[in-house]
């Protein structure tokens, strides 16, 4: 299973979300994109097995994955302050891929029904998620 984590400005949601699935399946295959230099570096020392930067590689590697995860703002043009352009979004957004989106409630966009949970109980929360998925991969083979 592919699992590409995409993440902005500082790369702290990436960051956490790959360190903890590095640390519960340490053998799945995560690809790290980052909106920025910062983001894809934080994500990179986090334990992604490869990353790239910049709107080609959101394209490129949204078309290949099998999931998708990151901040909720990834699959709304000009969302995390400017960093996601149109085609990010859509590349994301058109792509087959699973998406687990991290439902942050910040730059002007707000999920409502979903409580104020702190970044780690999210966080646990798309390793629980990634967990099913690779439990149901492995069902149907």
């Amino acid at each position: 299973m592919k699992i590409l984590v995409v993440d902005a400005q500082g790369g702290g949601i990436g960051r956490a979300v790959i360190a903890s699935l590095r640390e519960k399946y340490p053998g799945i295959d995560l690809t790290a994109v980052g909106t920025n230099a910062a983001a894809t570096a934080a994500m990179l020392r986090a334990g992604a097995d490869r990353a790239a930067t910049g709107e080609n590689a959101v394209a490129v590697c949204a078309r290949r994955a099998d999931v998708i995860i990151g901040p909720l703002g990834i699959v709304i043009a000009d969302a995390l302050l400017g960093e996601i352009t149109p085609r990010m979004a859509t590349a994301i957004g058109e792509s087959d891929a699973v998406r687990i989106l991290i439902p942050v409630n910040q730059c002007n966009n707000i999920v409502v029904g979903v409580p104020d949970t702190g970044l780690s109980g999210l966080v646990g929360a798309v390793v629980a998620q990634v967990g099913a998925l690779l439990a149901k991969k492995a069902e149907s083979c």
